[in-house]
């Protein structure tokens, strides 16, 4: 009852083909995360910059626009990928085609470590915008952000439709509240009426040396790099446009470029002009609102609650494109394949469930601080930014289509850029915590790459193909039976139904006491059953280890197709709590011995009537 509350009634299979999205529904589901970065982006930046003081504000323009040159040339490298692969996967199918399976399995595991921190740091930032606004709340940001998360899984597993009925417009929000701080703030500027704040210049920032000054300058490009987060998401999800998918998923792509370099370059330059550094317990952009909009008034407060929303609903588009990519690893064998199961309304809800504790236990783990959470973020994604464009890059050379070497120039030019921002960043925060990824990635594909082969070994063993005829020449049938109750009467009943010339049957009783091996013979004698009876001493009361030891014994004198049958006789309650009454011996001895090889192990199950 209350699954059906949270999550809606079960769909039909033929309604797959209505839970698709338009342009309008999908740029707010797929870009959300990308345009919310802009939120903190600029805040990453200016966060390193600040030991500069006065400088700092010198080196953010072009620190930005390198950002928004990097941003539309992944944009065309993945204006590419859609092309080639409407059916999704996007960087993953790439490089597994074109590379080799490795190189999709470490872009797989980029990719799910992105998805997962994607929802941790956007939850957290909109967490800090909401404590921003009422600083009251702050010693709560944990619990909130752990409310966010599961109120977006509840959303999720609702459905694509629903989820994207539900969270359509308030990033339109967002982007209109943006734009009016961006316009109000130049308009202010220009005009002298905002004043620039006093920051005191930093008299140790010229004795840095070349080499720090460097470092700093590397480790601000770093941060801001987080803006760039998200754009993937589109080519993992064009499955879920409406058509022509990757003609509306590539007009999608362009307009999350333009809108993302208009807010995050509107921002950065607001922050140079007013001269804005990051401040303990609130955020950059709360900060610029409060100059701009002339203090914490009603535009104030609805831009803080667009952040709040629009940083909350970036974790959507994890929630949106990661199910599609585990859904792909699933299919090809390389995570459990539960992951390309569609739940009862229609989305992947084990990917979805799966990224809900992923995120829940990043945000405990590191209390719902951005700043912790950054440095692990930008490393998997670019890291797969750069072996997907090298992947087009082989793949047009390799299939030499008409302008395949513009094309190729496009994706060489984007796989060089972001392979040294991948090194950049893996520097400069290897010890703020980007080591944890660069270790979870190769562990990632390590599990990848174990789990493939033991579906491949499965697979073969399992294949009909040269398999012998399997003759069974002589089955021994064993009855477990502790007394002769109605259960064992209905095993001993389909035992004799499957006996014959080549058939045995006996009865192991697992005995503690004389007395009750002694009362279990003397039933038998009166129900004139006259199978073999064999007692199986056990002086310490167990049931299942002797039962076993005297298998693997009797195994040991099997000859060639001979089978052991071990029927089970159990009794069925009606209710689920009534088996927390019984200890269910029936239960764990099938358990048990279904893990042995040449064991076949039936079960009689007999229904209680009068419960």
């Amino acid at each position: 009852m209350l699954r059906r509350l949270l999550i809606g009634s079960k769909l039909h299979n033929r309604q797959l083909t209505h839970e698709t999205m338009n342009k309008p529904k999908a740029l707010a589901i797929f870009a959300s995360d990308a345009l919310s970065s802009v939120a903190y982006a600029t805040e990453e930046i200016l966060l390193v910059l600040a030991i500069l003081g006065q400088l700092a504000f010198r080196y953010l323009p072009p620190i930005a626009l390198c950002i928004a040159l990097l941003l539309f040339t992944v944009i065309l490298s993945y204006k590419q990928v859609i092309k080639t692969y409407p059916e999704g996967g996007g960087a993953y199918s790439v490089a597994k085609e074109f590379l080799g399976p490795t190189y999709g399995c470490i872009i797989g595991a980029s990719l799910v470590i992105d998805y997962v921190l994607t929802i941790a740091v956007s939850i957290s930032s909109g967490t800090a915008a909401i404590t921003s606004a009422f600083p009251s709340l702050l010693p709560f940001n944990v619990y909130i952000a752990i409310f966010f998360i599961l109120l977006l899984t509840i959303i999720n597993l609702r459905g694509i439709s629903e989820s994207a009925n539900l969270l359509a417009y308030p990033p339109y929000l967002f982007i209109f509240s943006m734009l009016a701080l961006i316009v109000t703030g130049f308009y202010r500027y220009l005009s002298g009426d905002l004043i620039a704040q006093f920051i005191p210049y930093q008299e140790h920032a010229a004795s840095l040396g070349n080499l720090v000054f460097v470092w700093i300058l590397l480790r601000a490009f770093a941060g801001g790099c987080t803006a760039l987060t998200g754009v993937e998401a589109i080519a993992d999800g064009v499955p879920s446009f409406k058509e022509p998918k990757e003609n509306n998923a590539i007009t999608v792509l362009f307009t999350l470029g333009s809108l993302s370099v208009i807010l995050f370059g509107g921002t950065s330059i607001l922050s140079g002009w007013i001269h804005v550094l990051p401040q303990h317990g609130e955020t950059l952009v709360s900060q610029i609102a409060e100059l701009v909009f002339g203090g914490r008034n009603v535009m104030y407060f609805i831009l803080q609650a667009a952040t709040a929303i629009i940083l909350i609903l970036a974790a959507n588009t994890a929630f949106a494109g990661a199910p599609i990519m585990a859904a792909k690893l699933a299919s090809e064998g390389y995570i459990p394949r539960i992951f390309a199961l569609r739940g009862d309304r229609l989305v992947f809800n084990n990917g979805i469930i799966l990224l809900c504790v992923g995120a829940i236990s990043l945000v405990v783990l590191f209390h719902a601080s951005v700043h912790s959470l950054v440095p692990l973020y930008a490393v998997g994604v670019f890291l797969a930014f750069t072996i997907a464009q090298a992947g087009m890059v082989v793949r047009w050379n390799t299939l030499k289509p008409k302008g395949y070497k513009t094309n190729a120039l496009v994706n060489g030019i984007g796989s060089t850029v972001t392979g040294i921002v991948t090194v950049v960043i893996a520097s400069t925060k290897f010890m703020a915590g980007a080591w944890l990824v660069l270790i979870a990635i190769p562990l990632l594909v390590l599990i990848f790459k174990k789990i493939k082969k033991h579906y491949s070994d499965i697979s073969h063993e399992l294949s009909s193909q040269n398999q012998a005829p399997y003759y069974v020449v002589k089955n021994h049938i064993l009855i477990p039976m502790s007394s002769l109750s109605k259960p064992a009467l209905n095993a001993l009943e389909f035992a004799r139904s499957m006996s014959n010339e080549d058939t045995d049957i006996t009865i192991v009783h697992v005995s503690s006491s004389p007395e009750t091996a002694e009362k279990l013979r003397e039933k038998l004698q009166e129900k004139k059953i006259d199978f073999e009876l064999v007692i199986v001493e056990s002086p310490y009361r167990e049931l299942i280890g002797p039962f076993v030891n005297y298998i693997d014994n009797l195994e040991k004198e099997l000859k060639t197709g001979e089978v052991i049958t071990v029927i089970v006789p159990e009794f069925v309650t009606h209710t689920w709590w009534h088996y927390l009454l019984h200890n269910q011996t029936g239960f764990l001895l099938r358990t048990v011995l279904l893990l042995k090889k040449n064991i076949i192990v039936a079960s009689v199950p007999y229904h209680l009537k009068s419960m």
